[in-house]
């Protein structure tokens, strides 16, 4: 079980960031350039990349989870500030009945069943957001005692038609199933995993 988290503060006076920043396939591109190409079919699983694009004070932050040590060094020069560091001891470490604070950007959503839009995914909002994402943490051993949920930025794709809508969900939560939790982190929940949605950022509560 490895895993390496890369944190990449965005300078917006590169035109390439600006660019990747709006136009989520570009970003999915920009993501998958850091892991080997030779990967074949799968290639996002196989090399267990995630990301989400964090919304600072500072600035947007790329944050991206492989399963392969990342090479920042194919980044377009000045992309941004990079940091790379290895969370496996972080994933380890983690025990059933730890409290934890927890993070993630989700594309909280259901298939219609009824009406015109029968068969369709369609966007959860408000408190059926939280209620599906309050059943995603405890299928995934997480038991959520804080919820602050907000909608971001939908993902957009520009030269491909993608519509991911967003939403963050962060706040406290308890352990239940410790190896739920890590196969939830390595894996990602829910949809839209190519395109921002479903890294599970976790910390321990001091």
């Amino acid at each position: 079980m490895t895993a390496w988290l890369t944190r990449i503060a965005l300078d917006l006076r590169h035109s390439a960031a600006r660019r990747d920043l709006s136009d989520i396939t570009a970003m999915h591109r920009r993501v998958m350039s850091l892991v080997p190409d030779d990967l074949g079919e799968q290639a996002r699983h196989r090399a267990g990349v995630l990301f989400r694009l964090d919304y600072t004070v500072a600035g947007p932050v790329l944050l991206i989870q492989t399963a392969l040590p990342p090479d920042p060094s194919r980044l377009p020069d000045g992309y941004g500030t990079v940091d790379t560091r290895d969370i496996s001891p972080l994933l380890k470490a983690l025990t059933s009945g730890m409290a934890v604070h927890y993070r993630i950007a989700a594309n909280a959503s259901k298939k219609a069943w009824k009406g015109d839009i029968a068969g369709k995914i369609v966007a959860l909002s408000g408190r059926t957001a939280e209620e599906w994402w309050e059943r995603k943490a405890k299928a995934n051993g997480l038991d959520v005692r804080h919820l602050r949920a907000q909608p971001q930025p939908a993902a957009r794709g520009r030269t491909v038609p993608v519509f991911h809508a967003i939403t963050l969900f962060e706040g406290k939560a308890v352990i239940a199933d410790a190896d739920q939790v890590r196969a939830a982190v390595l894996s990602g929940i829910g949809r839209g995993r190519s395109y921002g949605c479903g890294l599970l950022s976790l910390a321990p509560v001091r």
